[in-house]
């Protein structure tokens, strides 16, 4: 790519494409002038890391343990380890991160913990669809199902709305035997929280019966930082050790916690969700004028998935559009971020319409 090609062309691809946002790039800057983070503790104790979790604790309005990664596969993958042993059973929608995006790193870290598959319409799994799952196996001879993994936004773009994660959750009261566990994958919380209006993040997580949320920062205008934020505290008990064995604590942790103090602060990391789901909403519609092309799911987030008529993805990635394809959803997936702009939306849909075979 040329420095004469307008780089719009890459906007669509993911909301890890999409550079860091101004505000979390100051969290950054202030961190490394400040006085008293210029020179300061390694390894986390530190003023910055201190004060990104205390915006934390306020955002979801508890007191919760919270922790700083790298990246989302090993945010989801450590949380689950610290939900289940190697004999557990962890139960997920088939369209999950966590079963199609991560190279078996929750089997890997949590030493064989088997995954589970609860389908279900839209990306999101059908609590219909547990009993008959809890009933598999011989007793002692199959996984003992212990955790739950919930996909918030889903990997299609759709959101669960509070009743049912509440429909979801009521199975540590059905089977309270069974002593369940529940961890979000929040890669794209912000969206999700954005999407459903007026519903406070406590709402969906811990008072909802969440155990242990993914807090996607890196999708929402920072740079690789992800959140684990353990609202039962018990889960965390040793997973500072647990971070560090899977390499995952940074020595020079206020520069991953920094940039959560940037967008945290005056609802940045809202609004940075409302701009990307406000011109997803934008594409989506203009997509669906098209004719040919059809989405076979609601625009909720900052996600659009579109079957396109044949030749016409091929050529539009020969003029140099960027987007995937999702073959379980049988659909190509278009993604806005906090920083996607009208001009590139209409720019894809004149080339859309150009190219439209026949």
């Amino acid at each position: 790519m040329s420095d004469e090609t307008p780089n719009w062309k890459l906007q669509f691809l993911s909301d890890n494409a999409s550079p860091i946002c101004p505000e979390a790039w100051e969290g950054l800057e202030q961190a490394n002038s400040r006085p008293n983070s210029t020179y300061t503790v390694a390894y986390g104790d530190d003023p910055i890391t201190a004060e990104a979790t205390r915006l934390i604790q306020e955002i979801f309005e508890t007191d919760c343990e919270v922790f700083f990664v790298f990246n989302g596969s090993a945010a989801n993958s450590l949380a689950l380890a610290s939900i289940c042993q190697s004999y557990h059973g962890i139960l997920c929608h088939p369209l999950s991160h966590a079963e199609s995006d991560e190279a078996n790193a929750p089997e890997f870290f949590t030493g064989g913990a088997k995954l589970l598959h609860v389908d279900g319409a839209n990306g999101k799994m059908n609590p219909q669809g547990i009993p008959k799952i809890l009933r598999r196996g011989h007793g002692i001879h199959s996984a003992k199902i212990r955790g739950v993994t919930i996909t918030q936004a889903t990997e299609v773009g759709t959101v669960y709305t509070m009743e049912e994660i509440y429909q979801l959750t009521a199975m540590k009261h059905d089977y309270a035997e069974l002593d369940f566990k529940f961890h979000m994958d929040g890669a794209r919380f912000a969206n999700a929280v954005v999407a459903l209006d007026h519903v406070a993040p406590k709402e969906i997580t811990w008072q909802a019966g969440i155990d242990v949320l993914t807090f996607g920062g890196t999708k929402n205008g920072c740079p690789g930082t992800e959140a684990l934020v353990f609202f039962d505290k018990t889960l965390a008990r040793d997973f500072a050790w647990r971070r560090k064995q899977a390499g995952q604590l940074a020595s020079k942790m206020r520069y991953l916690a920094a940039p959560w103090i940037g967008i945290l602060k005056n609802e940045t990391w809202l609004n940075n969700a409302r701009h990307a789901n406000d011109h997803a909403r934008l594409l989506g519609n203009e997509l669906a004028a098209v004719a040919g092309v059809t989405l076979p799911f609601d625009i909720e987030t900052n996600a659009v998935f579109a079957r396109l008529p044949d030749g016409l993805a091929k050529a539009l990635h020969a003029h140099g559009w960027h987007f995937y394809h999702f073959a379980d959803a049988d659909a190509w997936r278009f993604m806005c971020t906090w920083n996607t702009t009208k001009e590139a939306i209409q720019a894809l849909i004149g080339d859309v319409r150009e190219f439209l075979p026949g």
